[in-house]
């Protein structure tokens, strides 16, 4: 299969919706991108719409009960902090930087969800010190390129304040911008999480989200800029894409509540868990529920009941109740034995004080516990939508596609590259493509 680019960039803005677009229009390095080359408006998401399961989908063209990364953490019930999908072991079958590396390609990926231990020539994974024992740079070491990373942390580590914004990505654009000069990568995956941050703690359309788009645009026109002066923009494609949208709330769902006042959940006087017969795993906007033991069908058919009349009463906030199997037909987790979808101004916590109804306050925000803005939610909610635009090498310009999904962009990336990724449930978007 022929290659149409030498180059691929990726760049990943977290939490980019359609509803931006006009915005992007007016932003001068986006509304540049728009006019050289294709883009989409309308890009279906995946159900949990929720960051590692989507990143997963975009290198792999798979829904998450195929690529496995059904979740952004693991089912740890009780744990504070559980820890994430981060490493490249989480993904079943291949992706497009395996299948770039194999073909003899130089890769690279900055804080691209669930790529930790993956085999890339410049890698520093997104990885967190989730012990209280860890270090966050030997944590990213261990798990990544260690002298690329230890390189970039000498050059450009006094950036980074933690995992602060706008700091944090501010630092990967320095990286990313000082790799494309000395490196040159034939395939690169960048992420940015400034807009998604700013999206959960201030509101989707709050002052600090709009200034995080700005920022974004300007990081977008440094990285354009840096593969010209590099001498590689002309057989280079850009894109710039979404994983999910994002929706304002400002109650949470807390069915863990329910289910230790119920006996289902066990907490000693620290108030940690010692057994579960059921757990609520919260993905934000929707939520999957696990029952421990396959054959306990009287806790199963007690859950089911109560969920029944959740979904029945608009005032609990439950939307929609699936079964495991109908959670699977839309993509997400078929071994869950149900699946809870929030109506708009509701998400899903795991917390195992309080009211089964929480009333977020500034206060909850301020200290973290809660947020103003989630995802998470079926991508078949209105105006939720995220967004994709290309320009560049084999990119047609001024092509603007009506509709497209987010397992369409991996086999799109694969065709761009000359490489293919299998069977996959997507498919390349041909219509952006000068075949």
């Amino acid at each position: 299969m022929d290659r149409l680019t030498d180059h691929l960039i990726v760049i990943s803005f977290d939490c980019l919706s359609s509803l931006d677009f006009p915005m992007l229009q007016e932003l001068p390095h986006f509304a540049e991108l728009l006019q050289n080359g294709s883009y989409c408006k309308n890009v279906e998401s995946i159900y949990p719409s929720v960051t590692y399961p989507c990143h997963a989908t975009i290198v792999t063209g798979n829904f998450p009960n195929r690529h496995g990364v059904v979740n952004n953490t693991y089912l740890q019930p009780g744990r504070p902090s559980p820890d994430w999908h981060w490493h490249r072991r989480h993904i079943k079958g291949t992706t497009l930087y395996d299948e770039a590396k194999k073909a003899g390609m130089t890769t690279g990926a900055l804080l691209w969800p669930v790529t930790a231990k993956a085999e890339m020539d410049y890698n520093m994974p997104e990885i967190f010190a989730n012990r209280p024992w860890h270090h966050q740079i030997p944590v990213s070491l261990f798990n990544g390129s260690v002298n690329y990373q230890l390189e970039m942390n000498r050059r450009f580590g006094h950036i980074r304040k933690g995992l602060s914004q706008p700091s944090l990505d501010d630092f990967v654009l320095e990286s990313t911008v000082h790799t494309i000069q000395t490196r040159k990568p034939q395939l690169l995956l960048v992420h940015f999480t400034d807009l998604d941050t700013n999206r959960h703690y201030h509101g989707f359309s709050s002052d600090e989200a709009m200034d995080a788009l700005r920022r974004h645009d300007a990081r977008l026109g440094r990285i354009v800029k840096a593969l010209k002066e590099s001498g590689i923009y002309d057989q280079s494609t850009i894109v710039a894409l979404g994983d999910h949208s994002a929706l304002d709330e400002s109650i949470a769902i807390q069915p863990n509540i329910y289910f230790k006042e119920q006996g289902l959940i066990t907490v000693n006087n620290r108030g940690k868990v010692t057994n579960w017969k059921a757990y609520c795993h919260s993905c934000d906007g929707s939520a999957y529920i696990y029952i421990r033991d396959n054959n306990d069908h009287d806790t199963k058919q007690k859950v089911q009941q109560w969920l029944q009349e959740l979904s029945q009463d608009e005032s609990s906030g439950v939307e929609q109740v699936l079964t495991g199997e109908e959670a699977g037909a839309r993509g997400a987790d078929a071994h869950c034995d149900f699946m809870l979808e929030a109506r708009r101004g509701y998400y899903f916590k795991e917390a195992l004080n309080g009211g089964f109804l929480h009333r977020i306050t500034a206060e909850d925000v301020k200290a973290k516990r809660y947020t103003w803005g989630s995802h998470g939610y079926s991508p078949e909610k209105e105006n939720y939508c995220t967004f994709f635009a290309a320009a560049g090498k084999g990119i047609v310009p001024n092509q603007a596609i009506p509709s497209m999904r987010l397992v369409d962009e991996g086999p799109t990336f694969a065709r761009l590259l000359g490489l293919h990724l299998g069977n996959t449930d997507g498919a390349a978007v041909e219509g952006l493509l000068t075949l």
